[in-house]
């Protein structure tokens, strides 16, 4: 299975960066029109979208978005499913 993976540098401010990020997931995957598109591209085949924000200094690779009440990040990514 091929997939895309793209590396989109948002800085170095992590308040800013999962700002940044969660516009950007909302923008493009969120979106109906987008999701459409996305769809007759793949031919109907994606049913779930995987991402998360990296920290490059992180070598656990954390997902950035995935923050508990604690403060604590984890490393599962999130999901959209379609």
């Amino acid at each position: 299975m091929y997939r895309l993976y793209i590396d989109i540098p948002l800085g170095t401010d992590e308040e800013s960066a999962i700002k940044y990020a969660d516009q950007l997931v909302r923008w493009t995957f969120i979106d109906v029109d987008c999701k459409d598109r996305l769809q007759r591209l793949s031919g109907n085949r994606i049913e779930v979208v995987n991402y998360k924000l990296e920290n490059d200094q992180d070598k656990q690779k954390s997902n950035y978005l995935d923050i508990d009440e604690n403060g604590h990040v984890s490393n599962k990514e999130c999901k959209i499913e379609y």
